[in-house]
């Protein structure tokens, strides 16, 4: 099976199982986009996940993939929109949400 995660952090040191999930290669691949500070030498996406890196890093619509979205509420709904928008049916978009409405 061939995973695709978008990982969004504020810093690189807040993301979770970093050098685990770094030794991933087997169909599996790990893209990070980090919005409030990048290392030096930062060659990651920087920025709040939008349509256009999604198009980037998503499977292709046409390919009938199953998303899964989890994060805070506000976070979650953009992403899932963006998503929609790709042309993913809104069936096949899985979230879950945490935190405030």
């Amino acid at each position: 099976m061939s995973v695709r995660l978008l990982y969004s952090s504020r810093t690189l040191a807040d993301v979770i199982y970093h050098s685990e999930l770094d030794q991933y290669r087997d169909g599996t691949q790990v893209s990070y986009t980090l919005t409030r500070g990048q290392p030096p030498g930062w060659t990651g996406y920087s920025g709040r996940v939008d349509g256009a890196m999604l198009a980037e890093t998503a499977w292709p619509a046409s390919q009938h993939p199953l998303a899964f979205v989890c994060g805070p509420t506000r976070f979650v709904e953009t992403v899932a929109e963006e998503l929609v928008a790709l042309g993913y049916p809104p069936g096949r978009v899985k979230t879950e949400r945490f935190g405030g409405t």
